[in-house]
């Protein structure tokens, strides 16, 4: 199970940089192809920015072209699905289980030669690659 690491509105404004609050706490969007970690390599775990907690393995990255760091699973727990309906459509968001931290959305049955057939559509902003 995760441990809970909920804090305060002021709590987050004093830890996260603006552009992290924006998206990790008001569910934003970084533009695509922004991001550092959309072409980054490497073995290791992808956490959290607001929390630390590990959400993705490095092994689950891949290649999709959407403009954001894309997985097709999360480290059992770590990521949360909830119904979005914003903007005029039905999605999935995620989000970090531990801190609520918005991620991105998932989506299913795109054909990507995947495990699952899902890609998790991250903002860069939203992790932290720790190396291993």
């Amino acid at each position: 199970m995760v441990e809970s690491k909920t804090k305060s509105v002021s709590e987050w404004r004093a830890i996260l940089s603006p552009e992290q609050f924006r998206i990790l706490r008001e569910k934003g969007t970084e533009p695509p192809r922004t991001g550092k970690y959309e072409n980054h390599g490497g073995e290791g775990v992808y956490a959290c920015a607001g929390c630390g907690t590990p959400l993705y393995k490095s092994n689950t990255k891949f290649k999709s072209g959407c403009g954001w760091p894309a997985f097709f699973d999360a480290i059992p727990g770590a990521v949360s699905r909830h119904e979005d309906q914003t903007h005029g459509m039905v999605r999935t968001e995620i989000t970090c289980t531990a801190c609520g931290g918005h991620l991105g959305h998932v989506f299913k049955g795109e054909g990507f030669p995947t495990t699952t057939d899902e890609r998790h559509c991250v903002n860069s902003i939203s992790l932290n690659f720790q190396e291993q």
